[in-house]
């Protein structure tokens, strides 16, 4: 059993006004007592860094409660549990939990979910096999109700639930898989590496205009990850009856005052769109049916694993910080030191 030791954390200590800074962000040399009954010591692995963080760093209702100054970073992880007072995990098992960004994490039993026994990297339980590939095969499949021959447009593709999200679709026989990337090495990315059609880099011109270049007929779904202008060009290429899983808005998570809408919202009502906004959590049921299929696609190699992997707990704000500028390709993750 490990004895009493110390273990780094991050820990948010200011409130980011616009974009996130080195100093909102604090590293604390902690000690970690021995685990009591019913409670087991882990090792994280892997700690994941999303976006939907840079939301719960503002002090304003949401789906989830802010993040508390002067407290750890709370998010998902992956690890290793090295001591156990509980007859539900032993020495030796894979765990997710959601205590975050540290080295070690102290709970009960209960606080942690057994990894099932597969050959798939421990990264992978935080991004294709974890609640961002739920993310992206619920939004694309059930939110979006993604049918064989559909074209697709994805924004913020080369990211971690976008990368999945258009692999997905094209897995389930869509005709034609658009992405919208930050850079042309990230186009070049998703088109040769995860089988896209086509990508445009966002900035080389406006959305929409980039958008008809690539789906000069239209488009049938949407999976938004970006927002503003980027879902104002989807409702214009929407054709008849589409559909669009609003994900995230990530181009609008800095911002201290809130964005203009999309100015062509009326296009819903002649076009019969649906714009239909989710919450991973509330889809949870959703994860076995999820994980037979994507688990399969992993273990024959149909499916590529994007990762953006940062090493030592203390670099997880700099891990944030190039997140929230697209520095990443797919999943961004936090390699914890091993002992």
């Amino acid at each position: 059993m490990k004895s009493s030791g110390g273990s780094k954390e991050i820990h948010l200590v200011a409130r980011p006004r616009g974009e996130p800074r080195q100093s909102d962000f604090a590293v604390v040399e902690v000690t970690v007592p021995d685990p009591g009954p019913g409670q087991v010591l882990v090792h994280n692995r892997f700690i994941s860094v999303d976006p939907y963080m840079r939301g719960r760093m503002r002090d304003a209702k949401s789906y989830v409660p802010p993040f508390a100054l002067g407290a750890v970073m709370t998010g998902m992880s992956v690890g290793e549990v090295v001591a156990s007072q509980s007859p539900d995990l032993a020495a030796g098992d894979i765990v997710l939990h959601d205590l975050g960004w540290r080295e070690y994490a102290l709970g009960t039993a209960a606080a942690f979910r057994r990894v099932p026994a597969n050959d798939a990297p421990l990264s992978a339980w935080l991004g294709m096999l974890g609640m961002v590939g739920l993310t992206a095969w619920v939004g694309m499949l059930e939110i979006a109700a993604l049918k064989p021959g559909d074209v697709v447009f994805v924004s913020g593709a080369a990211g971690a639930v976008g990368s999945l999200a258009g692999q997905i679709a094209k897995l389930r026989g869509a005709a034609r898989i658009v992405g919208s990337v930050g850079s042309a090495a990230k186009a070049r990315y998703v088109c040769d590496d995860l089988g896209f059609d086509a990508a445009f880099n966002y900035h080389e011109g406006s959305p929409a205009q980039l958008l008809a270049a690539a789906a000069p007929d239209g488009i049938d779904v949407y999976y938004d990850n970006v927002g503003g202008e980027h879902l104002e060009a989807a409702i214009g290429a929407l054709r008849l009856h589409g559909r669009a899983a609003l994900c995230g808005a990530i181009s609008q998570y800095n911002a201290d005052e809130p964005a203009p809408g999309p100015r062509n919202l009326s296009l819903m009502i002649g076009n019969r769109l649906t714009l239909r906004g989710f919450i991973v959590g509330d889809h949870v049921d959703r994860r076995p049916a999820f994980l037979a299929e994507v688990d399969g696609w992993l273990a024959e190699g149909r499916i590529r694993l994007a990762e953006t992997i940062v090493d030592g707990v203390e670099n997880a704000p700099a891990a944030f910080i190039g997140l929230m500028r697209g520095e990443n390709i797919g999943k961004m993750l936090v390699r914890v030191g091993s002992d």
